[in-house]
């Protein structure tokens, strides 16, 4: 498939905010989410601080990649909005990829402005962080959908009576509660952190332990369901499906799923080191980014996409 050179923007545009995604994971995994202060969209009250300490060096740092990728986003829109004709389905991507991202920086401005980052254990920033979580999912999608229709992908329609629609709406609900939960648990892992697994154990059934702590032993449970559950609904589906594309994709995502499971228990096994925290947290992503484009493949306009047996 020949890409357009506003493809390839896009593209990159949607790696460029996987990188902010990460590095904001980084932020909270350091408790640097206060380097700032509570100002925004300043920075201790300046346009460019001084950086006595390493956290507002991080925090500042990652203002400035989410800064950057919403111009990059502002961009596509207006590129998008000057090459493709009124209705078009990538002008319809651009639009709610810039909606999306306005969002975004609107609950990350919330966060600081509320003060609920770095040692903050408050029920308001677990809502946030949910939020959050679930904006920059959607977000992720309206790129992702972008990026295909711009790359010659076909559009899709939704046929509501078919059961396979069903099946894989219910697979994105439960991607996002399991993405919820990793968010949640990835919090739990940060302000209270453990000295050993057995430790992390009897916090995680302690009815006196914090009800992030306590949530913690919920992640896993929903990770190896949603995990058996997609990969049943995509073999499934695949097993019937004629397009090449939706067997190579739905691979794909079957592999990633495997891979997530390993990381997480790798992360466990380690307590929880930073650094695993953001493969846990790429894998995540990929596979909403994959499961996206397996479901845009499986609803491409044209012939049923079904074997008629």
């Amino acid at each position: 498939m020949k890409l357009t050179r506003f493809a390839k923007y896009v593209w990159f545009v949607l790696i460029f905010n996987l990188g902010v995604i990460l590095w904001g994971a980084y932020v909270r995994a350091t408790g640097a989410g206060a380097g700032c202060g509570n100002h925004w969209p300043l920075c201790n009250g300046e346009v460019i601080p001084r950086a006595e300490q390493i956290e507002t060096l991080v925090e500042f740092t990652h203002r400035l990649s989410s800064g950057l990728a919403f111009l990059l986003v502002f961009g596509m829109l207006i590129w998008a909005w000057r090459i493709f004709p009124k209705g078009h389905r990538v002008r319809a991507g651009a639009i709610l990829s810039m909606v999306f991202m306005i969002s975004e920086a609107l609950v990350g401005a919330g966060l600081v402005l509320f003060e609920l980052v770095a040692d903050n254990e408050s029920t308001a920033r677990a809502l946030f962080i949910s939020v959050h979580l679930v904006n920059t999912f959607i977000l992720l999608a309206c790129i992702t959908l972008t990026a295909r229709w711009a790359s010659a992908g076909k559009g899709f329609v939704l046929r509501w009576g078919e059961a396979y629609i069903w099946v894989l709406m219910a697979g994105f609900i439960g991607v996002l509660i399991l993405g919820m939960s990793g968010a949640l648990t990835a919090l739990g892992d940060t302000l209270f952190p453990v000295n050993s697994i057995e430790e992390g154990i009897r916090q995680d059934f302690s009815s006196t332990a914090h009800f992030l702590v306590r949530l913690r032993i919920l992640h896993p449970t929903i990770a190896v369901m949603v995990a058996l559950y997609l990969s049943m609904a995509i073999s499934w589906i695949s097993s019937k499906v004629r397009q090449n594309e939706n067997k190579i994709i739905g691979r794909v995502i079957i592999s990633l799923l495997l891979l997530q499971l390993l990381a997480g228990l790798i992360n466990v096994l380690l307590l929880a080191p930073v650094w695993m925290q953001l493969v846990h947290l790429l894998l995540s992503d990929s596979v909403w980014i994959f499961l996206v484009l397996y479901v845009s493949a499986t609803l491409s306009q044209g012939d049923s996409v079904f074997d008629v047996d």
